[in-house]
């Protein structure tokens, strides 16, 4: 009786413990899993946060450095431009034949001297030849009229103000930013020029005065990309183009201003940009903050943070092992079933005797390719290709070869496909699709006529055909969602059309559905 008392009690004991070990198998995980996402949750809330305002506060400080230093340079060249206007309106109005040299002269030296970035004032005859400037002499000979602004004022008529590239004073040696004009005769003739130069060196250390980190950059350039003027200072930099760069190439041509985070051409260095175009000249202004001098504070303290929190995580890791190990295991045989579902997955979205995909592949990518298109303002090409007389090959050859010819035919058509985003389907029996996005009626001609190249070259013999071979005929639709309203049916249906066209006007060829014309060969 106390054996079978045992035996009950087991039993009991049995089915109890596996019940209490599942509840408490869910209780642990259900606590750690709580526990841990909390920490988790609240110290990643804390971290983004963190993130975000030093991100948020480096967009704060390049935005004024670039307002600053674009109203900076919008005043100073403001002021050569004023008064190389007014020289230019007086020396026109006198007349250079009854030009005082010597009051003119006066008059440069005094405004030179009232505005710091002045380089210098020059007065130039048609020749180039200097007729007067704010220096005290002339050098003998002195001649700017190999100079590209001198150049630019002989050949065009424009009498708006130019900004030169950067050059080096012949008199001084030091690089200057020329501000120029055209000055004319009477009659229109080219009179010479009247320049102002301002230095580079007043902008380098105006620049210099700004608390940036080592890594930062502050930029001066034309509207083309070209350099005038750059923190650090590096000679060698200046004349090189922006062009290329992330700002001028995807930011600049659609907003004035705005912010960038790119690495930058010059020096390789990712910095969150700021940049501004000025108003009033082509010029712009870049302010750069280096990514490392932004993240690197931030990184300090999540990395103490992170240490806390992986001390934390590792004491309930500890303490529900068991749990994790099951889980883990659980957790391997979800993968396993995963990718089981994935395969079957690819599986119904392939041909399983090309290996292309299938009609169902297509209409799963097709409605998402035209919105794409759509969106982004590109064509969209679709071409239906059928091989010809193919009911003859299988009549004559036998399915088995028909099933080798499907698929010599499918790897000619991969073979013809250079994008990964290309799509080639069978669609059903030897008729095939090709989707082609961001492609015209040429470029979709030119991949059926490769395709049907290729074919030609492994001349698969087809005694059933007035050629002797394996033929393909092919019809091309091109929508363009943006300007048409297109649809997949719509394209399937023109690209169906032009297929048949083909196939009436002699197989081995194809059709272009907007034009309705044929390549016959």
């Amino acid at each position: 009786m106390v054996a079978a008392r045992k035996q009950d009690e087991d039993g009991l004991f049995t089915a109890n413990g596996e019940g209490r070990a599942v509840a408490l198998f869910r209780l642990v995980l259900s606590f750690m899993a709580v526990a841990m996402l909390a920490f988790v949750l609240v110290e990643g809330w804390r971290t983004w946060r963190d993130y975000r305002h030093a991100f948020a506060n480096a967009e704060n400080m390049v935005t004024n450095l670039a307002r600053a230093t674009s109203q900076h340079a919008e005043d100073a060249i403001r002021q050569v431009d004023a008064i190389t206007a007014a020289l230019t309106e007086r020396i026109e109005g006198d007349g250079f034949d009854h030009l005082n040299r010597p009051r003119l002269h006066a008059l440069l030296a005094q405004q030179r001297a009232i505005m710091p970035q002045l380089h210098g004032l020059f007065v130039f005859a048609p020749d180039g030849s200097w007729i007067v400037t704010d220096r005290a002499a002339i050098p003998p000979k002195a001649n700017n009229g190999d100079r590209d602004y001198f150049i630019y004022h002989r050949t065009h008529t424009d009498r708006s103000v130019q900004i030169g590239s950067v050059v080096r004073s012949r008199t001084t040696g030091d690089l200057i930013i020329p501000i120029s004009r055209r000055l004319d005769n009477p009659d229109g003739s080219f009179a010479g020029v009247m320049l102002g130069t301002i230095k580079v060196d007043w902008f380098v250390r105006y620049y210099g005065d700004f608390k940036i980190d080592e890594r930062g950059a502050l930029v001066l350039a034309k509207r083309d990309g070209t350099i005038l003027v750059r923190r650090p200072f590096v000679e060698q930099v200046v004349g090189r183009s922006l062009a290329n760069s992330e700002v001028f190439r995807n930011h600049l041509p659609y907003a004035a201003e705005g912010l960038a985070d790119a690495v930058a051409v010059v020096d390789g260095t990712p910095r969150l940009y700021a940049y501004r175009a000025l108003t009033s000249y082509p010029l712009v202004v870049e302010a750069g903050l280096s990514r490392e001098s932004i993240i690197a504070p931030w990184r300090h303290d999540v990395i103490k943070s992170v240490t806390v929190l992986l001390l934390m995580l590792v004491g309930l890791a500890a303490f529900g092992w068991v749990v994790l190990r099951q889980l883990r295991e659980r957790i391997a045989i979800e993968r396993a079933l995963h990718q089981a579902h994935q395969t079957l997955k690819s599986l119904a979205l392939t041909d399983s005797l090309t290996g292309l995909g299938n009609r169902r592949r297509l209409d799963a990518v097709f409605e998402a390719e035209l919105k794409r298109a759509r969106r982004q303002g590109y064509p969209l090409a679709l071409v239906m290709l059928d091989l010809d007389y193919f009911k003859l090959y299988n009549d004559r050859y036998g399915h088995l070869a028909g099933d080798q010819c499907l698929r010599r035919f499918a790897e000619i058509m991969q073979q013809a496909l250079k994008r990964p985003a290309d799509l080639a389907v069978r669609y059903g029996g030897e008729e095939f699709t090709v989707l082609l996005p961001d492609t015209d009626a040429a470029g979709a001609e030119l991949v059926v006529e490769e395709i049907m190249q290729l074919l030609r070259r492994h001349a698969i013999p087809h005694a059933g055909s007035p050629l002797g071979l394996v033929s393909v005929s092919a019809g091309i639709a091109v929508g363009h969602p943006t300007r048409d309203a297109c649809t997949t049916e719509s394209l399937m249906a023109s690209a169906d059309a032009a297929l048949y066209q083909a196939k009436r006007q002699g197989r081995d060829g194809y059709t272009v559905a907007a034009k309705l014309t044929v390549n016959a060969e």
